[in-house]
């Protein structure tokens, strides 16, 4: 079971990103067009969020499986361990951190306010959660925490 929650949380991030980057597109389109904000754009803003909200409910069950949790209690993360600091603190707390942005900006998206605000915040909402999600993910290239592109490869 651990083995395919890690798959599936691996494989989802494939969605959120494309969601993250279909948001920035659209808003940024929005914004450069003047064009009203449409349910089209609110909805793909929706299933971004739906998706990360799945995507931390994955890594929080992750989380608690692999004994993250016991271990920071317990104060055996060392700072130094690059491998340990990356999966016990930083992984999950850019996430976290992504996640919330991209909640403001959902929710910025809901408010009565003129178009081109609704468009605004969307777009540096989620690019600014989308260059955090980039920066904590395990790519194949960051050493020792590296994960592979395609799930179960």
């Amino acid at each position: 079971m651990d083995t395919g929650l890690l798959h599936l949380h691996n494989f989802m991030r494939w969605v959120l990103l494309l969601f993250a980057f279909i948001t920035i597109l659209r808003s940024r389109s929005g914004i450069a067009n003047k064009r009203a904000f449409t349910s089209a754009d609110k909805k793909n803003a929706l299933f971004l969020l739906i998706s990360a909200d799945i995507q931390l409910v994955l890594g929080l069950i992750l989380y608690y499986q692999k004994g993250w949790w016991s271990q920071i209690s317990s104060g055996a993360i060392k700072m130094s361990d690059s491998y340990l600091r990356f999966w016990g603190i930083e992984h999950i707390f850019g996430m976290i951190v992504a996640i919330v942005l991209i909640h403001i900006g959902y929710s910025s998206a809901k408010k009565d306010i003129a178009d081109e605000a609704k468009f605004k915040k969307l777009f540096w909402f989620t690019t600014i959660a989308l260059i955090i999600i980039l920066i904590t993910i395990p790519w194949p290239f960051r050493g020792v925490v590296a994960r592979p592109l395609v799930p179960g490869m």
